[in-house]
C-alpha cells in the first residue's frame, strides 16, 4: 500500500502542499550554508530569468528554465529534519519539475559538502492537493507554526524572527519578492469577521485550535 500522500494528482491552477524529511529522520540542514543554499535554490527557481541572480561561492548554476511564469510558492518553512513548500501551479507538471531540479541539486550539493553518496530524504516529496479554501489559512498557519517546537522561551518572538520561513514576510517584517503570499492575505481581509482576528499575526498566534486537527490527513505523519 502507498505510503500517505505519495500518490499525487496534479491539476492546472491546483494548490498544494509539499513535505519532505530525511532519510531515518536525520537532519537535513546541517548549518546555516545549508539552510542559505536551499533558500538560493527556492530564489533561483522562482525568480523571472530576467533577473540575475549570482550564485553562492560554493555552488556553480545556471538558469534556463520557465518555472518562474509556472509556480508560486506561497509560503514555506525549513526544519532541521524536514521542510514544508505551500506551491500553486499554473501548468499540469510545473511541481514535478520544480521539485526535481530542488530536490537534485539540494542532494548533490549536500553529498558533495559532506563526502557522502546515496538518498538524503526518506522518500520522493509527499504533494496534496488543496481543494477546500477554507484550508489556505489553516495551511499558512501549521507551516509558520512549525518552528515553536525548537524554542523554549520567547516562542512567539523567535518565531516572528525565524529567518528559514516565510512568516516574517506574512508580518511585514520582511518583503520576498518570490513569496506570494497576496492571495492569503487577501483571503485572510474578506474573512475578518468570521475568522474573529484583525491581522494574520494574531490569528496564527493566537487562534485556539490547532491547525494540524483541522488538516488532518494534509499534513506530515
Amino acid at each position: 500500500m502507498p505510503s500517505k500522500n505519495s500518490v499525487k494528482k496534479y491539476v492546472v491552477n491546483g494548490v498544494y502542499h509539499i513535505y519532505n524529511r530525511g532519510v531515518e529522520k536525520r537532519e537535513i540542514f546541517l548549518d546555516e550554508q545549508d539552510y542559505s543554499i536551499f533558500l538560493y535554490y527556492l530564489k533561483s527557481y522562482l525568480t523571472p530569468l530576467k533577473e540575475q541572480i549570482k550564485p553562492p561561492s560554493s555552488i556553480r548554476y545556471l538558469r534556463d528554465f520557465t518555472l518562474p511564469q509556472e509556480i508560486q510558492l506561497i509560503a514555506y518553512v525549513l526544519m532541521p529534519t524536514h521542510f514544508h513548500l505551500m506551491l500553486k501551479q499554473f501548468t499540469e507538471k510545473a511541481i514535478v519539475e520544480f521539485m526535481k531540479r530542488l530536490c537534485n541539486a539540494y542532494v548533490s550539493y549536500f553529498n558533495k559538502k559532506y563526502e557522502r553518496v546515496g538518498t538524503l530524504f526518506q522518500s520522493r516529496y509527499k504533494a496534496v492537493l488543496i481543494d477546500k479554501e477554507n484550508y489556505y489559512l489553516h495551511l499558512t498557519r501549521y507551516i509558520h507554526l512549525n518552528p515553536i517546537e525548537l524554542f523554549s522561551k520567547d516562542i512567539y518572538k523567535k518565531l516572528q524572527n525565524y529567518s528559514y520561513s516565510s512568516y516574517p514576510d506574512y508580518i511585514g517584517k520582511r518583503n520576498t519578492q518570490w513569496i506570494h503570499k497576496q492571495e492569503i492575505i487577501e483571503y485572510f481581509k474578506h474573512n475578518q469577521d468570521e475568522l474573529g482576528f484583525s491581522t494574520y499575526q494574531e490569528f496564527t498566534e493566537k487562534y485556539a485550535e490547532e491547525s494540524r486537527e483541522i488538516l488532518k490527513n494534509i499534513t506530515i505523519d
